[in-house]
């Protein structure tokens, strides 16, 4: 335990693994630990953490930290499209102003030299709103909630895959071997066997989220050769995609520490499942507690089914935002244990948006769409934008899918292009993610789309090459 100077208990704040009030208590806290450095992050728009490392004594020191806005309108690869009627540069390329948020003030595990990070909000120079960065958008979403004195609550589920390295990516990618000194296959899903071939990297992910304040519900094996899921437990929005945030580089770091890959592509590997990002969502009254989603006599509320309605309409023309690459769209693909619906139904995997089996105060919708390269701010604006559309709009759904929902014709957007546009054309979207943010974000798809398409892959070298 951590003590005072005068050898009592230390007081909480400083005992706390994720989270300080003030700056005052940020002082006593960085110094109680030792620690060194300060890593400022905040994420872009594909969700990388991007930011300024700084000695401790100047991360005190009412330093102004600043970044500039182009850092939003690049694509994955770090190139810059062209400017379009709806996608513009800042004619300046002026600062941005990070503002550490106290409350996600946590250690850096895997670093040798005592360090300590903090994810950021982003202004303008002079403290103005900056609406297309990803955890403003999120806010926004979270403060519609909150005028009609609702909470949204949401619970990830983050798929990865572990993978050997690969220093050449014209190969594919191949599962790493485990302590049994062979490459585990795939048909693992649940396997207690299959987690036990990395005890000692998941070892090192708990141990690495345990030093962050990072809770993790469950960890699974998935059905895909070393696919592994984590669960996070059910909480506010933004503080849920700040986890996500740094659960990613966690996992990675923890992989990395043992000489392998963690990947959260969505379809690294032909043939295999892709890796979803699951979201569990509900929405409670802030002044009573109650589930929105269940009358007083637990029966399903008007809400519920308006929520509903609102997903089935408005998530296939967001899902950009939920698959946000051209690889994103190789996942939601028939017979690859993802949906290619708009479906809902009770306890049914194969539609989009699943309702779990539970009492009337945990009822839920979860939308399986998400793939887990989405940034997660992004992912959940979006998602909880649809539902609340729908209750805005009083949007009916159809009827519950009871058999197989992805038996017919694929009923969402076949790539990213298609995507891209179904989100510019809806203007209900628009009018609560902002048009600023849409353009943007949709500028810089388009600009991945084109320097995708320089790429010659394999399959048109093995087919076209002396065919055509």
């Amino acid at each position: 335990m951590l003590k005072s100077t005068g050898g009592q208990p230390a007081p909480p704040a400083l005992t706390s693994l994720r989270g300080v009030h003030d700056w005052k208590e940020a002082v006593a806290w960085l110094r109680a630990r030792g620690i060194e450095d300060v890593e400022c992050i905040t994420p872009d728009l594909a969700g990388v953490p991007r930011g300024k490392m700084m000695p401790s004594s100047k991360f005190t020191s009412n330093t102004s930290l600043a970044l500039p806005s182009a850092l939003y309108r690049h694509t994955i690869s770090g190139e810059y499209p062209d400017e379009t009627a709806s996608f513009r540069y800042e004619p300046r390329d002026s600062d941005l102003k990070l503002v550490p948020d106290l409350s996600t003030l946590s250690v850096v595990p895997w670093e040798t030299d005592p360090t300590a990070q903090v994810i950021c909000d982003v202004v303008g120079i002079g403290g103005d709103n900056v609406p297309y960065t990803p955890r403003a958008v999120l806010k926004n979403i979270v403060d519609l909630y909150h005028e009609r004195g609702w909470k949204p609550v949401v619970a990830p589920e983050i798929e990865f895959y572990l993978v050997a390295k690969n220093d050449d990516p014209d190969y594919p990618l191949h599962p790493p071997k485990g302590r049994s000194g062979r490459a585990i296959l795939g048909g693992q899903g649940y396997s207690i066997a299959g987690i036990n071939e990395f005890d000692e990297l998941i070892d090192d992910i708990y141990h690495f989220s345990e030093k962050q304040g990072l809770e993790i519900d469950t960890l699974i094996h998935e059905e895909g050769p070393a696919q592994l899921e984590i669960n996070l437990r059910h909480g506010d929005p933004i503080e849920l995609a700040d986890q996500v945030f740094l659960f990613k580089r966690t996992i990675r770091e923890a992989a990395l520490k043992h000489g392998i890959y963690a990947t959260f592509m969505a379809k690294p590997m032909q043939g295999q499942a892709g890796s979803a990002m699951h979201i569990h969502q509900s929405v409670v009254d802030i002044e009573t507690g109650r589930n929105v989603f269940s009358n007083e006599d637990g029966s399903p509320s008007s809400e519920f089914f308006h929520f509903i309605g609102g997903m089935q309409t408005y998530v296939p023309k967001a899902l950009v935002m939920m698959a946000p690459y051209v690889n994103s769209y190789r996942r939601l693909t028939p017979d690859m244990a993802a949906p290619v619906n708009n479906a809902w139904g009770y306890d049914n995997r194969t539609t989009a948006f699943r309702v779990p089996v539970s009492d009337a105060g945990a009822r839920r919708v979860e939308n399986r769409l998400p793939s887990s390269d989405a940034n997660p701010y992004l992912a959940l604006a979006a998602s909880l934008a649809c539902g609340l559309l729908g209750i805005m709009n009083k949007v009916e759904p159809g009827p519950p899918t009871e058999h197989s929902a992805n038996e017919g014709s694929i009923e969402l957007p076949r790539g990213l292009l298609e995507a891209v546009s179904a989100l510019e054309a809806e203007p209900a979207l628009a009018e609560v993610l902002g048009p600023e943010f849409i353009g943007l974000y949709a500028g810089v798809k388009r600009g991945e789309f084109e320097t995708f398409m320089q790429v010659i892959s394999p399959w048109e070298r093995e087919f076209l090459l002396l065919n055509v």
